[in-house]
């Protein structure tokens, strides 16, 4: 399955007609996840699955637009075959899976599309799984759970549950340190299968200079996204994590250096006061290869 890059994916509550209408049409984020979970009072389910619906009735034709994700009830929940039958159809892209703590989870939902998928007008295997790691007893089995199904893009951390099973205080300091190891494992754990590592919301929306703080500390985790709540955050989201033409600079002296040493006959050099071997170089590569993936 091709691979897809998101910097940033916004929460969309499903319940809402002129917030479906303002995401669907933006243009700077990559991805929007029309909410049916915990977005949505329970009140207001059916009248949001019954918008989303109507809002992936016909493929998106705008071909800047938003990827069209949808978030979920918890697998295994009633309200879940309720979400997945109103939401295959046509323009779906994705499902984000909450509050997922083991593999088998993912199982269920994979036999659901598989089923559906050929008769909502989709490729087969074209729907893929954003998977929301928010308790610890799904952080010690992200690995495992990110490595289920050939559907799963990216592993996003949800902060908040996870944070109510830990008894982490109420308001956050700083960048969420108390955070940092569970969103350590789980960008390792995404790195392992070789899919997305999604950092949870800033809840902030005045504090854009606590975001730019949190979405830095996400990225030299080894986040490649992150999770947004309002479009005002999603210009700093994409900034943080595109390389710069600094980086981009950088890289490319980095392997015509380290190119030029091989032809004679080094295996390492000195370059700009550093250490230059293999796995250095491999690491330039791989971010021109992500500034590549953001121009197309």
């Amino acid at each position: 399955m091709e691979q897809m890059l998101f910097r940033s994916l916004m929460f969309v509550p499903g319940n809402r007609q002129r917030m479906i209408d303002k995401a669907l049409a933006l243009t700077t984020v990559d991805a929007i996840m029309l909410d049916i979970e915990d977005g949505v009072a329970p009140a207001e389910k059916d009248p949001a699955r019954r918008l989303i619906s109507a809002a992936l009735e016909s493929p998106r034709g705008n071909a800047a637009g938003p990827a069209r994700y949808v978030r979920i009830n918890a697998i295994g929940h009633e309200r879940m075959y309720a979400d997945l039958e109103a939401v295959i159809r046509p323009a779906l892209e994705g499902l984000v899976l909450p509050k997922v703590d083991s593999p088998g989870q993912l199982k269920i939902v994979d036999e659901i599309l598989r089923d559906r998928e050929p008769g909502a007008g989709l490729k087969p295997s074209s729907v893929r799984l954003l998977v929301a790691i928010e308790s610890p007893r799904g952080l010690f089995q992200a690995a495992a759970i990110a490595s289920a199904s050939p559907r799963v893009m990216g592993l996003m951390f949800g902060a908040e549950d996870f944070g109510r099973e830990m008894g982490l205080p109420l308001l956050r300091e700083g960048e969420a340190r108390d955070l940092l190891y569970a969103r350590s494992a789980i960008a390792t754990a995404a790195a392992a299968a070789n899919v997305q590592a999604v950092d949870g919301v800033w809840p902030d929306l005045q504090d854009i200079e606590g975001l730019h703080r949190f979405a830095l500390q996400a990225r030299r985790l080894g986040f490649t996204g992150m999770s947004a709540i309002h479009p005002s955050q999603v210009d700093a989201i994409n900034e943080i994590f595109s390389p710069t033409a600094a980086e981009i600079d950088y890289c490319k002296n980095v392997i015509a250096a380290f190119e030029a040493a091989q032809l004679r006959g080094e295996g390492s050099i000195a370059f700009g006061g550093q250490l230059i071997d293999l796995p250095i170089v491999g690491r330039a590569r791989r971010m021109l290869a992500l500034a590549a993936a953001l121009k197309s």
